[in-house]
């Protein structure tokens, strides 16, 4: 399973967690958002892909943040259509489409982008399009009925290590564990030490 830290911005803060070596670093750019990137980025070991995270933006802004900050990913956090996913596609990046979940949530949505993004992303459905930092009901994904692989999101932290490894023990094809508001000493910030013991016993799962 693979880990990613979403929301990061301050260049210090940005190296020590690359020295931990995540499989995923996220940037915010979407301007509302308190953890939103507006200057340059540093580069990041090759081993971490970089990841861009956009609500409903063009698809030039994206292109253009793509090859300004080399980004590996983009994640797509709005209501993007599957047309829209796969011009993202063109950008060979990996493309990552979020949903929200909140009391249910209905599976045959996902159909029509099973083409055109190479991993879903379950949160929560909030005020915000991502980052609330509350989870949901883990229990709905028993009915996901894919096999595409995905990200699960939503306030996930060191309380939630017993409830990742049963849903492992699952036939569920979950990918990755993105973490970001629990772990923050503020936004944008991340408790390093924190963050490194959540992922020795996130691995050992």
């Amino acid at each position: 399973m693979k880990l990613k830290v979403c929301g990061m911005r301050e260049p210090q803060n940005i190296v020590s967690l690359g020295a931990l070596q995540p499989d995923y670093m996220g940037f915010i750019f979407w301007a509302p958002s308190s953890r939103y990137v507006a200057s340059t980025t540093p580069t990041l070991p090759n081993t971490i892909k970089k990841t861009g995270v956009f609500v409903d933006a063009s698809i030039d802004y994206i292109q253009s943040m793509v090859n300004e900050h080399a980004l590996q990913a983009v994640q797509l956090h709005g209501e993007e259509t599957p047309n829209y996913c796969a011009l993202i596609q063109e950008f060979k990046v990996e493309v990552i489409k979020a949903f929200s979940i909140q009391d249910h949530f209905d599976f045959s949505s996902l159909e029509p982008y099973e083409k055109s993004c190479d991993f879903f992303l379950f949160d929560t459905k909030g005020e915000l399009p991502g980052g609330n930092g509350y989870g949901f009901d883990w229990s709905i994904l028993s009915d996901y009925p894919s096999t595409k692989p995905f990200f699960l999101s939503g306030g996930i932290g060191q309380e939630h290590l017993a409830e990742i490894k049963a849903l492992l023990n699952t036939d569920l094809p979950l990918y990755a564990i993105d973490v970001n508001s629990k772990f923050e000493l503020a936004p944008a910030q991340k408790n390093i030490e924190a963050l490194i013991q959540f992922k020795n016993e996130v691995y050992e799962l």
